[in-house]
């Protein structure tokens, strides 16, 4: 596996999502000026507190609290309570891909030298990360402002040896498993605790797994179209070049180019039934060609977000200040998941439509009632993937439903202290249910598509030299997991199993222009 080192050089989404997934390993930067960067952060918080400096959420408390000063015999008792008071999420648990992501990007944005922290607390981070050790962490309790507070307490309880972890199959007492791995629990330095909670990190962590599922997607989206538009024996000519170039967004004219690939063939029949098809294929690259041009924009939101020093107050021993702000305020990440949830939702819908023109047989142009493969004694009886419309229309009625922005249901919260906040959490959390959804819709459409033009090639109005290679592995490789449909049975199973390869990225697709 790769290994990646953090510290030195900005990590991108895809090194996070890696991380998340168990497909890389990293390390801390060995270099001396890393170590050294690290260390004088810490430095400087000494001495200022010797000297009897000011310092929000170290000689203060917390939030609105803030006006209470805490004598210096109780400075390092104050952080655990900082931990304590916020174990209080609720709500699922995080899954341990994406509670994974979250000590990732925690650690990025620590390594950074702007926190005050030690370099024994990045290392039991990394230890935690390599040894697979993950915080169990509640979904439910982030406003995004001041971070994601609550959620990572339960990050900051587990390196005290507090709370419960994710480890060696099952969930089990922090204390336990660092006694049997031979890890002493950390002692919490006067910052750390505000360090490790007082960030963006559960956002941006869930932000880099939606990001990587959406870029896919939109792959998958345009492979799906290619399918339902060689079964529903659409128009060619509606993805050709000369027309993308005359509105040359580049993500339109990149999913234009994609389909178009999978129809363009020698061998393919070119007799459209219609001059225009409907919309749903018509229009599919500006649907899903909206998340392929918003993707760079998202990427660099999550990126800038994922590399930055996000806690406060900002620690720079460099120029011996302490900066107190306002660098929780998860907005840019809030922003980046409404919007993305907005892009994923409408191709949600535009795989619906594709779905229903493929099993009405006033729309899918002679193909069997709901793609049914029943022999023609048994027809009657046998309703093929009528009850899968269904459920499709209803996971993309979901789907749509939860498009409302997020970042707009600003709370007041800890008295007024907190009177403006990002809701960045509840934006990334709708965005990856939003994408759950889709990946549902996608499967059921895929699995559609697949036995449509199947049903095509043993009517013998299609051959496989009709298809492109790529086109022709895809659906060979979807139809030796599923069995052709010729009786009905429960789908459950098959839905749920190609969700998750969807989700997993199973099938490659496509090379750029």
């Amino acid at each position: 596996m790769r290994d990646i080192s953090i510290g030195e050089t900005p990590l991108s989404i895809e090194d996070v999502v890696e991380l998340a997934q168990q497909r890389a390993t990293l390390h801390l930067s060995r270099t001396t000026a890393f170590r050294d960067r690290i260390s004088r952060g810490a430095a400087f918080l000494d001495r200022v507190l010797e000297e009897d400096g000011v310092i929000y959420g170290v000689t203060t408390g917390y939030g609105d609290s803030c006006t209470v000063d805490v004598p210096a015999d109780l400075v390092w008792e104050l952080p655990i309570h900082l931990t304590r008071f916020h174990g209080c999420g609720l709500g699922k648990h995080l899954s341990v891909e994406a509670s994974r992501a979250v000590l990732v990007a925690r650690l990025v944005s620590l390594c950074r030298g702007y926190s005050g922290v030690s370099v024994p607390l990045l290392e039991l981070l990394a230890t935690y990360i390599d040894k697979n050790i993950v915080p169990v962490i509640p979904e439910e309790g982030s406003v995004g402002a001041s971070g994601d507070l609550t959620p990572l307490s339960y990050v900051a309880a587990a390196l005290i040896g507090e709370r419960q972890v994710h480890a060696d199959g099952g969930i089990k007492d922090t204390s336990e498993v660092l006694s049997k791995h031979g890890i002493a629990p950390h002692t919490l330095r006067p910052k750390e605790a505000l360090a490790l909670m007082n960030g963006t990190a559960v956002m941006t962590g869930l932000a880099c797994i939606a990001f990587s599922r959406a870029e896919y997607l939109t792959r998958l989206a345009s492979r799906i179209t290619a399918f339902a538009a060689l079964a529903l024996k659409g128009n060619v000519f509606h993805f050709s070049k000369e027309l993308f170039d005359v509105k040359p967004h580049a993500g339109q004219g990149q999913v234009a180019y994609w389909i178009r690939s999978d129809l363009e063939h020698e061998e393919m029949p070119r007799n459209p039934l219609r001059l225009q098809d409907r919309y749903s294929l018509r229009c599919a690259p500006h649907v899903i060609g909206v998340l392929a041009d918003a993707l760079p924009f998202f990427r660099s939101q999550i990126e800038t977000e994922l590399n930055s020093s996000n806690d406060n107050p900002i620690i720079d021993p460099d120029h011996e200040l302490i900066l107190h702000g306002g660098h929780f305020y998860g907005g840019h990440i809030a922003f980046a998941m409404d919007s993305m949830k907005i892009a994923v939702a409408n191709i949600a819908d535009l795989l619906d439509r594709q779905m229903a023109l493929l099993v009405d047989t006033k729309f899918n142009n002679g193909l069997p009632s709901n793609l049914s493969g029943a022999t023609p004694e048994r027809a009657m009886i046998n309703h093929g993937f009528k009850a899968v419309q269904i459920g499709t229309s209803a996971w993309a009625a979901e789907a749509l439903k939860l498009t409302m922005p997020a970042s707009v249901f600003s709370r007041s919260t800890e008295c007024h202290n907190q009177d403006k906040v990002s809701m960045g959490t509840h934006s990334a959390r709708d965005c990856l249910r939003i994408l759950e959804l889709t990946e549902q819709v996608a499967a059921a459409v895929l699995l559609a598509s697949s036995q449509a033009v199947e049903l095509r090639l043993r009517a013998n109005e299609l051959n496989r030299d009709h298809l492109v290679p790529a086109l022709l592995e895809m659906k060979d490789a979807v139809l030796t997991e599923f069995e052709f449909l010729a009786e009905d049975r429960p789908l459950e199973g098959d839905l749920r199993h190609f969700a998750r390869q969807i989700s997993a990225k199973a099938w490659p697709l496509y090379d750029e222009v």
